[in-house]
């Protein structure tokens, strides 16, 4: 059966209420478009544990800085509604910039803690962006489930604060980051990279290889765990990196010694050329 495509926000609701009607069970995975197998990964989960699933596809510009890439953003709208269709997504949400921001539009959804460090750090309005597009794409959608990937972990953070703080109704899942073969995470944004910067990008999932070996092995310092991170990923030349950090997986915390039985997130964003790059791993003893 051919994807659904809705533009508007009313007439995905009416359908998100027409579904609900039916005793259908509804999954959302919400993207910014150009969808690979981490995308589609999300798109099977959601297809197993659901009667139907919807994409949604928008670049949200409240998530970009200035500087950042939006209007080079890629984008093949045709080819993901055929990966969609193909992983067993029933309808594509693809509203327009003005749909989900019409004048006057003055709401935003702004997340302490956890969005202050990190990505937030560098993005300092990222994750309000985050927020607010995330909350009104669930009004829209109205799902039981949403489906997020552990790639973009403090995002999935921010979305779980989010669910929890406004007593969102919808259950969260997340699923496991869906790499390339030497071990680069799949993004979107990996099409920006130079052949020689896609050759040495696997550096990433290096250091925090190593920083998972460190732990397995009883190493708890936060610091050594930034060195080793650091030095492993300073062996490639003009990298730059944003952080190469340890912390607590619940709640992001940063303590200088980590308890035997802490689970511990290894998170890492650097430049290689003019793309950016996050990754991350998840210790749990």
């Amino acid at each position: 059966m051919a994807v659904q495509e809705i533009n508007s926000i009313r007439e995905m609701q009416v359908t998100a209420d027409a579904l609900r009607a039916a005793g259908k069970r509804i999954g959302v995975v919400p993207t910014m478009g150009y969808l690979h197998e981490g995308h589609g990964s999300l798109i099977e989960a959601a297809r197993r544990e659901n009667d139907v699933v919807i994409v949604t596809i928008f670049v949200n510009p409240l998530q970009f800085a200035a500087h950042e890439d939006l209007s080079t953003y890629p984008r093949n709208f045709t080819r993901d509604v055929e990966i969609i269709d193909a992983k067993g997504g029933a309808i594509v949400f693809a509203p327009v910039v003005e749909e989900m921001y019409p004048t006057g539009f003055e709401t935003k959804i702004s997340i302490g803690g956890s969005t202050q460090k990190f990505e937030g750090a560098f993005r300092p309005t990222h994750f309000d962006g985050v927020a607010t597009v995330v909350a009104k794409l669930f009004m829209a959608t109205k799902p039981h489930s949403a489906y997020f990937g552990q790639k973009d972990y403090q995002q999935v953070a921010v979305i779980r604060q989010l669910i929890r703080d406004l007593n969102i109704d919808i259950e969260l899942c997340v699923e496991n980051t869906v790499r390339e073969p030497d071990g680069l995470a799949k993004s979107s944004r990996n099409v920006y990279l130079s052949a020689d910067d896609r050759a040495q990008a696997v550096i990433l999932s290096k250091a925090l290889l190593e920083a998972m070996r460190a732990a397995r092995e009883g190493e708890r310092s936060r610091n050594t765990f930034g060195k080793i991170m650091k030095n492993i990923l300073e062996t490639v030349p003009g990298i730059r990196v944003d952080y190469a950090a340890a912390a607590l997986a619940d709640t992001l915390d940063e303590p200088d010694i980590f308890a035997s039985g802490d689970e511990i997130v290894f998170l890492i964003a650097a430049r290689l050329g003019s793309t950016r790059l996050i990754d991350n791993m998840v210790f749990r003893p």
